[in-house]
C-alpha cells in the first residue's frame, strides 16, 4: 500500500479508506476472494509559490508498504510537468520543484505515481493519482484594467450625484486569506468628489460646481488589497472628469447701442451690420435668437441669425432712399429658445439693444417710368416712324430731364437744384445693341422717341424683345435699362399661293362634271378674322370651255371637267391658270398654274397611257423591233461619220507652197490713227466729276462727231430736298446704304442718276426690253425688199399662239 509523506507542510487527509492487511502472497493454502485495501488515503499535495531559494523545493515523499529499504522498489512519476517541473528519486520516492511556480500561472498540477520491481520492472502497486496545489501569497497589486477613465456629469449637480464607477481586479486567490480584498480610496480630487471604498462609485461632493469657473478636473483613485491593512499592495487609475453644461447664464449685450450705416442703393437682402449677445454657455445652451421688437426700421430692415456664430445679421427689408429718409432705429432683442425651468431664478435670459442705422445717399442710375413697355406696331409702318416715347429721370435729380452729348453735336444741358444742391448733367438714351442685333430700331438720344430704323415683317420676326439704357454723363457706370416689348402687328401683305405644284390627269372618257383635282392655297399673314381665299379662273382664262373652278367655301376649291370628249392627238397638256384671292384689305391674289394631262384610262378609269406618242408607233411594232431599228441608224451614223473623218485626214503633199510659208508673209494694217485731233476725243475729267468738268468751261467734245445726248447732270434733282423730318430721312438713307453692298465705306452721298428710270434720257439698258410694256414696231422691214424678208420675218408681226387651256 502507499503512503503520503510531506514533511514540508501539513499532510491533509480526504476521504479514508480501510486498511488492507497483507498476507503472504505465496502461501500454500488457497486465500478467500476480497478486496485489497489500502493503508493511506492521499490525494494532494500543497507547495507555496514564489520559492526564491537555489535548491530544489521539496515537496513531498512517496512511499510503498512493499518498499522494504533495500532498493528493489523504483519509484516513477508521470504527468503534469513531470520531469520539467517536478522530479522523484526512484529509490527514496522524494518529490522536488526544481522550477519557480506562480500561482497566477498555475494553480495546480495533477500527476500519476507508480512503484516497480526494479529487477523485474514488474508494477508492485496498482497506478495512483495525486494533486498538487499551489499555495497563494500576496504577490499581485490590484490593477485598473479600464483605466484611465472619462466621464461626465452636468454643471451645477447636487451632492452625491453619481459620476462613474471604476473597478480593480486582484490576480491572487480570493478563496485564501485577504490577498484578494480590494479597498477604494481617494488620493486626488477632494473636496469635489468622493469614492465608495467598496464598490468604487464616485461621486459629486461639493455643491454648486460652476463648468464656467473650472470645466476639467483630474481624479486619482486608489485600490488596496489586504483589506487596506498596513502592507497591502495598492494600485492606482487618473479619472478625467468634465462638467458638462447646462443654461444657467442669460445673454447679454456688450453694446447697448450700436451705430451702422448703409448705401440707398443697398440691393435687397443684402447685410448691414451685425449684433451679438454674449452668453457664457455653449452648444444648444448658447443658441440665440434675435428680434426687432420696436423702432421706425422694422419694416424696412429685417434681422437673421447666424447658426454658427450666434449674431444677428441684420438685412435690408425693401428698396431705401436716401432723399425719402435718411435714418432708422431699431429695438434688437437676443434672448435663448432653450430654457431649464430651475435655473430661471438666474434670468431674466433675454436682452434688449439699440440699432441707429444711417442711409448713405449715392449717385443713382436714372430710372425709366414705368418700368416696362409694351407696344404694338404695325409692319407696314415706315422707316423713321416714332412707336413710343420712353422716360427716364435721374432720382438723385430734381425735375431734371434726360439730355447726352453725342459724337456730332454737343447740347447745353442747365443744372437744376436738388435737395444736395448743383446736379450734374444725365446722359440721353440708348438700345443695347445686343437686344436689337438686327437694328430694326433706334432711340432718340434726347427725347427718348423709338422709331423704326429698318422695315419690320411680322412674317420674319413677330415679336421684338429690345433694352433701353440710359446713362449720366459725368459717371459712366450709373445706367440704367428698361425692356421694351414690341409686337408686329400683321397686315396684308403676302398674296395667297399654292403650297406646291399641282399635277393631275384626265382620262379621254371623262364626262362633262368629272372632278379632277381639289386645290388649297396657303398665306403668311395672319387675319384676325382667319384666312378666307376665293378661287376661280385667271381672267384670261374666265371662258375656258374646257374647265371650270367651284369654290368650297372651306379654303379649297374644286377642278371640274365642263364637257367630254377629250383626245390626246388633240391636246396632251392643259395648263390651267387659277386666280387665289385671300379677304384682306387690301384684297392680295395670285395666280398658279394646273397642269392635266390626258391619257387613255383603262375601263376602272386606272392611267394606262399619258404620252401621245404611243398612238403614232405602229400597232404591230413591238418595243424590240423599235430598239433594233434604233440600233441600226446609230450604227449608220457612226460608219458616215467615220468616213468623212478619213476623207479630212488624207496625207498632205510634201511640197510647201511660197504662199503658204509664214516665215515671209507680211502682214500689213492700212488703218490711220486719228492723228492729233484723236487727243480730243473725250475730256478724263468729264468722268472723274461732270459737274467739275462743265464748271470749268465749255466741255470739250469731239470735233468728227455731234453728241446726241447732252449732259444730264444739271437734270439731276437734289436728294438732300426732303419733306419729311430730319431724324426719318437719315434713318431711310442709312438703311439704303446697309442694304447697298457696295456702298462706300465712309459717310458720303453719292448721286448716280445720269442714266435709267427717272432720269431725262430714260433707261438705256437692254436686259429688260424683252419685257417692256410698250414695244416697238418693225413692221415697216416689209417694204424694204427681200433684203430684209428674213428680218421682218424674225420681228414683224406674226399670229397669235394657240391658247394653253
Amino acid at each position: 500500500m502507499w503512503a503520503l509523506m510531506d514533511l514540508t507542510s501539513a499532510v491533509l487527509s480526504s476521504t479514508p479508506m480501510p486498511e488492507v492487511e497483507l498476507e503472504t502472497l505465496f502461501s500454500g493454502r488457497p486465500q478467500p476472494h476480497q478486496r485489497s485495501k489500502r493503508s493511506w488515503v492521499w490525494n494532494q499535495f500543497f507547495v507555496l509559490e514564489e520559492y526564491t531559494g537555489t535548491d530544489p523545493l521539496y515537496v513531498g515523499k512517496l512511499h510503498s508498504d512493499m518498499d522494504r529499504g533495500d532498493g528493489s522498489i523504483k519509484y516513477i512519476l508521470s504527468g503534469e510537468g513531470a520531469g520539467v517541473v517536478f522530479t522523484i528519486d526512484d529509490t527514496t520516492g522524494d518529490i522536488h520543484a526544481i522550477q519557480r511556480l506562480d500561482r497566477e500561472e498555475r494553480a495546480q498540477y495533477t500527476l500519476r505515481a507508480q512503484a516497480l520491481d526494479r529487477r523485474t520492472g514488474r508494477p508492485m502497486e496498482p497506478e495512483s493519482e495525486f494533486i498538487i496545489k499551489i499555495q497563494d501569497i500576496n504577490d499581485n497589486e490590484p490593477k485598473f484594467l479600464d483605466g484611465p477613465y472619462v466621464a461626465t456629469v452636468p454643471e451645477m449637480s447636487p451632492v452625491g450625484t453619481s459620476v462613474i464607477q471604476v473597478t480593480a481586479t486582484d490576480a491572487d486567490d480570493p478563496t485564501y486569506g485577504n490577498s484578494a480584498r480590494v479597498v477604494y480610496s481617494i488620493l486626488q480630487g477632494q473636496p469635489y468628489f468622493s469614492v465608495d471604498s467598496k464598490t468604487g462609485v464616485i461621486r459629486t461632493a461639493l455643491m454648486n460646481m460652476d463648468r464656467e469657473a473650472k470645466e476639467y478636473y483630474e481624479v486619482i483613485i486608489q485600490a488596496k488589497d489586504m483589506g487596506g491593512q498596513l502592507g497591502g499592495l495598492a494600485g492606482t487609475t487618473t479619472v478625467n472628469i468634465t462638467l458638462s453644461d447646462v443654461n444657467d447664464n442669460p445673454p447679454r449685450f456688450p453694446q447697448k447701442h450700436y451705430q451702422m450705416s448703409v448705401l440707398e442703393s443697398a440691393p435687397i437682402s443684402s447685410t448691414v451690420g451685425r449684433v451679438f449677445a454674449k452668453d457664457l454657455d455653449e452648444g444648444i445652451n448658447a443658441e440665440m435668437k434675435y428680434t426687432i421688437v420696436d423702432g421706425d426700421g422694422a419694416d424696412a430692415f429685417d434681422i437673421n441669425t447666424d447658426p454658427n456664430f450666434q449674431v444677428g445679421i441684420i438685412t435690408v427689408k425693401k428698396p431705401l432712399s436716401f432723399e425719402s429718409k435718411k435714418s432708422y432705429t431699431l429695438k434688437v432683442e437676443g434672448s435663448n429658445p432653450h430654457l431649464e425651468m430651475r435655473f430661471l431664478n438666474l434670468g431674466p435670459f433675454q436682452d434688449m439693444t439699440t440699432v441707429h442705422i444711417s442711409v448713405e445717399d449715392v449717385d443713382e442710375p436714372p430710372v425709366f417710368e414705368p418700368g416696362f413697355y409694351f407696344v404694338e406696331v404695325p409692319e407696314d409702318v415706315t422707316i423713321g416712324t416714332t412707336i413710343q416715347i420712353i422716360s427716364a429721370k435721374d432720382p438723385d435729380v430734381t425735375n431734371n430731364s434726360i439730355r447726352l452729348f453725342t459724337p456730332h453735336q454737343l447740347i447745353c444741358i442747365p443744372l437744376r437744384t436738388s435737395s444736395k444742391g448743383l446736379s450734374p448733367p444725365v446722359d440721353g438714351y440708348s438700345i443695347d445693341r445686343g437686344s436689337d442685333p438686327g437694328r430694326f430700331f433706334y432711340v432718340d438720344i434726347t427725347t427718348g422717341a423709338l422709331m423704326t430704323a429698318r422695315p419690320l415683317d411680322r412674317e420674319e420676326f413677330s415679336w421684338h424683345n429690345i433694352t433701353v439704357l440710359a446713362m449720366e454723363m459725368n459717371n459712366p457706370s450709373q445706367v440704367g435699362s428698361v425692356a421694351v416689348t414690341i409686337k408686329v402687328l400683321d397686315v396684308n401683305d403676302n398674296a395667297p399661293e399654292f403650297p406646291r405644284f399641282y399635277e393631275a390627269y384626265i382620262c379621254e372618257n371623262a364626262k362633262a362634271g368629272q372632278l379632277i383635282q381639289t386645290v388649297s392655297a396657303v398665306d403668311q399673314d395672319d387675319p384676325h378674322n382667319g384666312q378666307h381665299f376665293y378661287y376661280s379662273l385667271a381672267p384670261e382664262a374666265a371662258n375656258n370651255p374646257n374647265f371650270t373652278v367651284r369654290d368650297n367655301q372651306d379654303n379649297t376649291a374644286r377642278i371640274l371637267t365642263r364637257r367630254s370628249g377629250f383626245r390626246q392627238q388633240e391636246q396632251s397638256v392643259f395648263r390651267l391658270p387659277i386666280l387665289v384671292a385671300d379677304g384682306g384689305q387690301p384684297v392680295l391674289s395670285s395666280t398658279g398654274t394646273l397642269t392635266i394631262q390626258v391619257c387613255s384610262c383603262s375601263d376602272d378609269g386606272h392611267a394606262v397611257s399619258c404620252s401621245p406618242e404611243a398612238y403614232m408607233l405602229p400597232v404591230s411594232l413591238s418595243r424590240g423591233a423599235l430598239i433594233a431599228i434604233l440600233a441600226c441608224i446609230f450604227v449608220l451614223l457612226v460608219l458616215v461619220l467615220l468616213i468623212l473623218s478619213m476623207r479630212r485626214h488624207r496625207k498632205q503633199p510634201y511640197i510647201i507652197d511660197d504662199d503658204e510659208n509664214i516665215h515671209e508673209n507680211i502682214v500689213r494694217y492700212d488703218d490711220e490713227g486719228g492723228g492729233e485731233e484723236d487727243t480730243e476725243a473725250f475730256d478724263i475729267a468729264a468722268m472723274w466729276n461732270p459737274r467739275e468738268a462743265q464748271a470749268g468751261g465749255a466741255p470739250k467734245t469731239r470735233q468728227d462727231m455731234l453728241p446726241e445726248i447732252e449732259s444730264l447732270s444739271r437734270y439731276v434733282p437734289q436728294t438732300c430736298a426732303v419733306s419729311s423730318t430730319v431724324h426719318s430721312y437719315v434713318l431711310a438713307k442709312l438703311y439704303e446704304a446697309d442694304m447697298d453692298l457696295w456702298a462706300p465705306p465712309f459717310d458720303s452721298l453719292q448721286t448716280y442718276m445720269f442714266e435709267g428710270d427717272g432720269s431725262v434720257a430714260g433707261s438705256l439698258s437692254s436686259l429688260q426690253s424683252a419685257t417692256s410694256d410698250s414695244e416697238q414696231s418693225f413692221d415697216f422691214l416689209t417694204d424694204w425688199g427681200p433684203r430684209f424678208r428674213k428680218l421682218a420675218e424674225l420681228y414683224g408681226a406674226s399670229e397669235a399662239p394657240a391658247p394653253l387651256w
